[in-house]
């Protein structure tokens, strides 16, 4: 087929999907989903609780048992150990998922450019996740976090890519709501599931693997994607590949700053709650935290669901989302005053609480605004995999931050980091020009 000059373009209404892909921004909409966007926005949900899922069971409970399993009850080693092996798995989630986005935008299969590399990433990290439950030295660890890290942020690089290639701009706030939900449940729901495999770790690796190769594989079949075997051929150019990697600020500031805003907030974010476990047996002094877990990812939930559900759609209706990431930061710090000036465990369950919700409307928000500045539909994938390095990189890489953070000023120097870095993430949100 003739792929039409940028003059050509017809109205968003009218476009096929690969008059979409050769023309169309991130501010364009897209072609109707095949199956439907009602059946899309509903399976978005399952599909992110079960890739982060993983996310919120794996770095915040089972690796920090496992590691504690391996080499001893002795704090100041455990946290060196958990650094190492999530900083080094973060530099791979870092890498690895703009990759993923320009291979998934380059593919060209009847599956679509999405579908396939949402398969082979959950097949693949279902592997990696049972070689973990296998290892015990710090060398393996590594290696096995590695490949983790890797092969899921394969699949979630391309199902991030769904919403600008397949939901209309105005719906974009109350599918990024759907989203977060899913998103965000599964990292709370996964660390109280994880808490119940706190004395069986391995059994916790196989449930997690398994239900990821499930529900991700059901996504695929039940939303088929247009094929992509008559889109134009993208050449591969080694400098272009290169620049996978780097957004030109200057070109796109706009881009710029919604990645530097979520980059921040998440890193506050997660050095407090990615930390949870190592805070309540050594700074609030649980004897048995496990037992204590799934309350707390309950209260977080109930936060999250609830400012989610209500502030994503309500970006849309009012057609702003500046308000709504200044409101979530200002939600999130105020919780994390609680456990700095009070230890005890009253006050971490307070602020699990405040902190979700604030975090929840933020996660909704920012997503649909993240949508709204990209630069080109040709490469979705990729410019989100480089966003998503600001949302998975906090997550992966704040057990080895706050490690730092905990040996050089003790665990109580967590809060006053993360109010800070939630401060500046949404000040870094006012430049933004493309959306209010």
């Amino acid at each position: 087929m003739t792929v039409p000059s940028e003059s050509s373009v017809p109205p968003a209404a009218a476009m096929t999907e690969n008059t979409f892909v050769a023309t169309a921004a991130g501010n364009d909409d897209p072609p109707p989903p095949v199956k439907g966007l009602r059946r899309l926005m509903i399976w978005i949900i399952p599909a992110n609780f079960a890739i982060f899922m993983i996310w919120g069971a794996v770095p915040g409970i089972l690796l920090p048992q496992q590691i504690t399993l391996a080499f001893g009850d002795a704090n100041q080693v455990n946290v060196a150990n958990l650094a190492i092996v999530s900083t080094i798995g973060a530099f791979a989630a870092m890498i690895a998922q703009p990759i993923a986005g320009q291979i998934s935008d380059r593919t060209r299969s009847r599956l679509g450019r999405r579908g396939p590399w949402i398969v082979i990433g959950a097949l693949a990290g279902a592997l990696a996740l049972i070689g973990l439950a296998m290892v015990g030295s710090l060398v393996g660890f590594i290696i096995a976090w590695v490949l983790v890290q890797i092969c899921f942020n394969f699949a979630q690089g391309p199902l991030s890519a769904v919403m600008p290639d397949r939901v209309p701009v105005a719906r974009r706030g109350t599918f990024a709501a759907l989203s977060g939900v899913g998103l965000m449940v599964g990292a709370l729901g996964g660390s109280i599931i994880g808490a119940f495999f706190f004395n069986s770790v391995v059994a916790g690796y196989i449930t997690f693997a398994v239900f990821a190769i499930v529900v991700l594989s059901l996504f695929v079949l039940f939303n088929p994607d247009y094929p992509s075997t008559q889109l134009k051929p993208e050449p591969f150019d080694v400098v272009e590949f290169l620049k996978t990697f780097w957004v030109n600020p200057v070109k796109h500031p706009d881009f710029f700053w919604a990645f530097t805003g979520r980059l921040l907030l998440y890193t506050g974010y997660f050095a407090v709650t990615g930390y949870q476990l190592y805070l309540l047996q050594y700074y609030f002094k649980v004897e048995h935290p496990e037992t204590v877990i799934p309350l707390l990812g309950l209260l977080s939930i109930v936060g999250i669901v609830i400012s989610t559900l209500v502030s994503g759609p309500l970006s849309d209706r009012v057609g702003r989302r500046k308000p709504f990431v200044f409101a979530s930061a200002a939600v999130v710090s105020l919780g994390f005053l609680l456990p700095w000036f009070w230890q005890d465990l009253d006050a971490w369950m307070i602020m699990t609480f405040i902190a979700g919700f604030g975090f929840g409307m933020f996660q909704a928000v920012d997503t649909a605004l993240i949508t709204e500045v990209l630069p080109s539909a040709k490469s979705f994938a990729k410019d989100l995999g480089v966003v998503n390095i600001a949302a998975t990189l906090p997550q992966t890489l704040a057990p080895g931050v706050a490690g730092a953070i905990v040996l050089a000023f003790g665990y109580q120097g967590l809060f006053p980091v993360a109010i800070v870095l939630g401060i500046l993430g949404a000040l870094a949100i006012w430049p933004i020009k493309a959306t209010r």
